[in-house]
């Protein structure tokens, strides 16, 4: 289990004539996270600076974007460390308003703008799990749908076939729990095993 946010959140401050623009996402990849970098920049492709960090797993990054070296990446890293959020890139940008502020009064303004971003949006706890199907037959979907809420598994889809085919999402244990039921499940695919679902 992790600790993530729900949804997208901005914040802006200005600090001595310069706008800074805190911009947060949830991601699940690194790749998503260069992806939200790539469409901030050009959302603000006239800003002076669009400075970065996420963490997504093991993987970390931060970028400074032409600020002097460790003004902007490495704290905006260090706030999601000290948060304890995986999962997530924070991206600020900087409209430069003609007065510099010095390497602590960057710093500041960087943090605090993305600490506003942070607040506006909420903290969440989330897990690694799968997502499967079970095929059934239609007598036995009102009791797998009740055992499914029981045990807080969430239901995708229902196709209704010769059988009844569930896509479901849970963490490992769950799915284990559903199996030895004593619903009569004719056949299980896993279709992903390395999901993140809210816990």
């Amino acid at each position: 289990m992790f600790k993530s946010i729900e949804k997208e959140a901005v914040a802006e401050i200005v600090e001595k004539k310069s706008k800074f623009i805190a911009t947060i996402f949830p991601i699940n990849s690194k790749e998503e996270a260069e992806n939200r970098i790539s469409e901030i920049k050009k959302k603000y492709y006239d800003a002076k600076h669009n400075c970065y960090a996420y963490v997504v797993g093991n993987v970390e990054k931060c970028s400074d974007d032409g600020e002097p070296s460790g003004t902007a990446g490495a704290p905006l890293l260090d706030l999601l460390k000290n948060k304890e959020l995986t999962n997530v890139v924070v991206i600020v940008t900087r409209y430069f308003g003609g007065i510099l502020l010095g390497t602590g009064g960057l710093v500041r303004a960087y943090t605090e703008t993305a600490k506003k971003a942070i607040e506006s949006t909420s903290i969440v706890i989330k897990e690694y799990g799968i997502r499967y199907s079970v095929e059934i037959n239609y007598n036995s979907l009102k009791d797998l749908q009740h055992l499914c809420k029981m045990l807080e598994i969430n239901i995708v889809k229902i196709d209704y076939k010769i059988n009844v085919n569930v896509t479901m999402e849970s963490n490992l244990d769950k799915k284990q729990s559903l199996l030895q039921s004593n619903i009569k499940i004719l056949n299980v695919k896993v279709e992903n095993n390395n999901i993140i679902i809210n816990k």
